[in-house]
């Protein structure tokens, strides 16, 4: 399969370049701007009309030059405008196949020369912007961001919740897919949490929710996707940036990164280098009551584990575009990542009888000893066509998983009066590998009357390797436990093709496509001593249609109404599908499941959006065979284990606003209300469960002076129910303020959760005889300080490029 996908996208780049090499040159205008003393201008607004429509805009170069290029036959104006200086106009230039290429004299503007060395720029970026298929949060737009993580961002998103455990949710919905740069992060669970609680915020430049994302996207996720897409720097020559944060809470954090960019002639090479220092802790409370046949007390089970977290993480990704020809770019990046971390967790568990007297104390001391280093390489291809629009993009990418944990358990059971009864101690070697190959090509081809056709083809192969070698030593003697010992192998190969239409007109918008997925997969769990090998196999082929529909109600565009629809899949997690179980602790085990199917999920959405600052969304999505987290309990020992839990039906009324309320003072805000029916058969009989539940995100911007600025935000969420679990309300308040101290260095200040109120807490129910809550607290009240400096030298150099990446993949490895 592979090589007829590998012969089958160099038979279709041959043919693309061959059409490419067809066609006539192409058209271009260019010219140079400067000021009255002849030096050059950067950064004026450069506009090209076309019989009085604007067609495009563009900035000048550190040396004043700019081109607008593929331009078609006909009659042209240029527009340039610089701050300080009267609007130049150009007369109508003439592009024909006597004339194709237009040089234009140097323009000289009338400014004050070095007046403009020194220019402060007002404007700010709004925090929301929408599109027709996704909304965009610029990262920046919020000071309290600074000096955070990118898993910090993410909960102050709009629509975005991140729980406890750092599971992300997306307008009430599991199951959302992250991507960096278009790019799969390949990570969930644990894994993706520590790598966006290492990703810098100042790293960080949009944050995109797609909660329907268009066909060129993977299917997988029924949540949706959210792409994290990080700052790329334009200018030519040398430049880049430092930040450096401090972070204290209780214990002291550290988010710090350097970027450079160096471009000249055809050669582009960059590099972002990251360090995150890690200090942390959970303190978890974990009640049980055992309830005999007739619900009178059995018994009572108290836990409290207190988790302490120490880490260092380093990130880099590094790379270099080359520059063939105008038209024809190739590039490689190189990512990789190194993690090593300790977590400690001091447990102490204490078994009472009916009348709630001490019958028992468990003590533990659990270390894991984690290495996590991940390594990628991409190759990238792309080529533009002389028509406006055509292009065709290829990439193959590797990528490698390393994950050695070393664990250590230290069991101590004591009599009420603390005299020892029994101790053990209870080993783990876990070895994780995991291999990615994915090689895509995408070509999108502009039509007539505005129509844009892409199209694209993908195969990502993925193999896994898990070993879990568990040893029990007692009374000094070590041997194998065969019970928790395992061996899982993995493969599966996804094959993917798309087609997508789109039309973007004056005041109505369509967009439609449409994408095959095909998945084989082959699950191996070798055997021991005491258990059997076990193996399945699966194939399926799915179709997964996207539809947008946008219509400006008014020609200013006051109103806008929007509408789309899409279904997609969640394939279950590779270590979800291993059928042996693993400890948390001596009570509590995790249970992997071979029967699980992959669920799929339809989304509707209808939108208004009123000029660009109040946008309402109603959405609607049914779910079935979603995978959820169940909780059985056996012998008074928990095991937690994924689980298809039926149909699920998730209703959502949103609100998000940026209003400016005075010319110092703006609200930003999103508010939503959601209703979350399930229906399942549960191993405690029938279960229908149905909850309820409010979000607020409210933020105040104030701008006290042009170098000061400050913000207030909160954060709320009700309670509310989701299958087994009754999670309850939380919230918090923050403030920042603001200095720059120049125009490239930039020093910030925040607080968050001042009053220590994100406190989580819950219940579990439908358990068989038992009832159960906990409540966890974290080093979640801090003080954040920032300093970002920004570095450049400028030379003379060709047009911008944007390197590509390869397209979404799955993040479905699981820790």
């Amino acid at each position: 399969m592979k090589t007829i996908v590998v012969a089958f996208m160099a038979i279709w780049m041959n043919i693309a370049l061959t059409f490419a090499q067809a066609q006539t040159p192409s058209s271009k205008i260019y010219g140079r701007v400067l000021d009255a003393e002849g030096k050059n201008i950067e950064f004026a607004t450069v506009a090209l009309l076309k019989d009085t429509i604007l067609l495009k805009t563009t900035f000048t170069e550190a040396d004043g030059r700019f081109s607008f290029d593929q331009l078609g036959y006909g009659k042209y104006q240029i527009k340039i405008s610089v701050v300080g200086a009267p609007i130049y106009q150009s007369d109508l230039l003439m592009v024909d196949a006597v004339q194709p290429n237009i040089a234009l004299a140097d323009i000289k503007m009338a400014t004050g020369g070095n007046n403009l060395k020194e220019v402060t720029v007002a404007g700010q970026r709004a925090f929301v912007e929408r599109k027709i298929d996704r909304t965009v949060v610029n990262v920046d737009a919020l000071i309290s961001n600074a000096g955070t993580t990118a898993l910090d961002v993410l909960s102050k998103s709009p629509g975005v919740s991140v729980d406890q455990n750092g599971a992300i949710s997306l307008k009430g919905k599991n199951g959302v897919a992250i991507f960096i740069d278009d790019k799969p992060t390949y990570l969930s669970g644990a894994d993706l949490e520590n790598y966006l609680r290492s990703l810098p915020s100042s790293s960080l430049d949009q944050i995109e929710l797609m909660t329907n994302p268009p066909a060129k996207y993977d299917a997988a996720g029924n949540g949706g996707v959210i792409n994290i897409k990080t700052k790329k720097t334009k200018t030519a020559g040398f430049n880049g940036g430092i930040n450096l944060s401090l972070n204290q809470g209780q214990m002291s954090r550290s988010n710090d990164s350097f970027n450079f960019n160096y471009r000249k002639d055809k050669l582009n090479v960059f590099g972002t280098l990251s360090y995150n220092l890690n200090n942390s802790f959970t303190d978890l409370d974990l009640n049980r009551k055992y309830k005999n046949d007739d619900g009178s007390a059995k018994s009572y089970f108290n836990q409290n584990s207190y988790f302490r977290r120490h880490g260092n993480t380093f990130n880099l990704k590094t790379g270099l575009d080359f520059y063939a020809t105008e038209k024809t770019t190739w590039g490689v990046v190189f990512t990789g990542m190194n993690r090593i971390s300790k977590q400690v967790n001091n447990n102490t568990s204490n078994l009472s009888n009916a009348s709630m007297q001490l019958d028992s104390v468990i003590h533990a001391e659990n270390i894991d000893q984690i290495k996590y280093q991940n390594a990628g390489v991409n190759l990238n291809y792309r080529h533009k066509f002389n028509q406006a629009g055509r292009e065709l993009t290829f990439d193959a990418d590797y990528l490698l998983y390393h994950n050695q944990t070393d664990q250590t358990y230290y069991n101590f059971s004591y009599l009420p009066n603390m005299a020892l009864k029994y101790q053990d101690i209870l080993t783990g070697d876990l070895p994780s590998n995991i291999d990615i190959y994915t090689a895509k090509i995408d070509y999108s081809h502009p039509l007539a009357n505005k129509w844009k056709l892409d199209a694209g083809a993908k195969s990502a192969y993925t193999k896994t390797n898990n070993t879990a070698g568990y040893f029990n030593t007692v009374n000094a003697k070590t041997s194998p436990d065969y019970e928790k010992s395992n061996h899982f192998l993995y493969r599966e190969n996804i094959n993917a093709a798309y087609l997508n239409m789109s039309r973007e007109g004056k005041r109505f918008s369509l967009q439609v496509g449409l994408r095959y997925e095909n998945t084989v997969s082959n699950g191996h769990q070798l055997g021991n001593l005491i258990k059997p090998d076990s193996s399945f196999k699966r194939t399926y082929n799915s179709l997964f249609p996207t539809v947008y529909f946008s219509y400006k109600l008014d020609t200013a565009g006051n109103n806008q109404l929007g509408l789309n629809y899409g279904r997609r899949i969640d394939r279950p997690y590779y270590q979800d599908l291993n059928p042996f179980f693993s400890p948390l602790d001596k009570f509590t085990y995790y249970v992997g499941n071979p029967f699980l199917k992959p669920s799929f999920t339809q989304s509707l959405e209808l939108s208004h959006t009123f000029k660009n600052k109040i946008t309402t969304t109603f959405s609607y999505s049914w779910v079935r065979d979603e995978v959820n987290e169940t909780i059985e309990i056996l012998n008074g020992t928990y095991y937690s284990r994924p689980a298809n839990v039926g149909k699920t039906r998730v209703a959502n009324l949103s609100v998000n606003a940026e209003i400016d309320l005075t010319k110092w003072l703006k609200l930003n805000a999103y508010t939503e209300v959601g209703r979350m029916v399930s229906k399942t058969d549960f191993y405690t009989g029938f279960l229908v469960t149905n909850g309820t539940f409010f979000r607020a995100y409210p933020n105040l911007q104030f701008k006290i002076s042009p170098s000061w600025s400050a913000e207030l935000n909160g954060q709320y969420q009700s309670k509310f129910s989701n299958v087994q679990f009754l999670l309850g309300s939380v919230h918090e308040f923050g403030a920042a303020v603001q200095k720059k101290l120049s125009p490239k260095s930039t020093l910030k200040l925040s607080a968050g959760d001042i009053f220590r109120n994100r406190i989580f807490n819950g219940v579990i129910n439908n358990l068989a005889a038992t009832e159960a809550n906990w409540v966890n607290r974290q080093d979640s009240r801090r003080i954040v300080m920032s300093y970002s400096y920004r570095f450049g030298k400028a030379f003379n150099t060709p047009s911008s490029h944007e390197s590509s990446g390869a397209d979404a993949e799955k993040n479905r490895v699981k820790n």
